[in-house]
């Protein structure tokens, strides 16, 4: 993938069809290290699942024989000298961990995150989805709840809100970290 965002995507989908009802996406930097945490509550991956999960010939979908996201985030995580985990637990969840030394060569773009999240919200409105991107003490949050609350009933994939999620992360972003 060209950015860290498209697999970001890939992997939070991964969690929809899984059926998690909320879905944690925190990406932190420290240095130049970039970490990516996606946590869902899905239905979670049986032992020999997660020790295979990284074979890009293996997978659960019925819809096709290969399944490449985390294969290419494991990739490219260790492409940069970074690491890759998972942890799973049938009927509790998965979480994904990616880090990436962004200093490397090899790392690619985070991207467009204001425009990936508001995508997630897009493809999966009746979910909740908690962003926070972190970098040192400046923070920027999303969370699909707070929004939810105060739409009294809009759908989150109405045109006008998806628009104004992702109008907000930008702001969001130009305001904490300048760009």
């Amino acid at each position: 993938m060209k950015q860290l965002s498209e697999n970001i995507l890939d992997i939070t989908m991964n969690s929809v069809r899984a059926g998690s009802p909320l879905t944690d996406i925190t990406v932190k930097e420290e240095g130049s290290m970039l970490t990516l945490v996606i946590n869902d509550r899905g239905c979670g991956m049986t032992p020999e699942q997660v020790a295979n999960v990284t074979d890009p010939f293996f997978t659960t979908r019925t819809t096709r024989k290969v399944g490449l996201g985390l294969p290419f985030l494991k990739m490219e995580a260790e492409l940069t000298g970074g690491s890759f985990s998972i942890e799973s637990t049938v009927g509790v969840g998965t979480c994904v961990t990616a880090s990436f030394d962004m200093s490397h060569i090899d790392s690619i773009p985070l991207g467009d995150m204001p425009e990936t999240v508001m995508t997630i919200v897009g493809a999966a409105p009746d979910k909740d989805i908690v962003f926070t991107h972190v970098s040192g003490e400046k923070e920027v949050v999303l969370d699909t709840r707070d929004i939810r609350a105060q739409l009294d009933g809009v759908p989150l994939d109405t045109p006008e809100v998806l628009l104004w999620i992702r109008d907000y992360l930008e702001s969001c972003y130009a305001e904490v970290f300048g760009n």
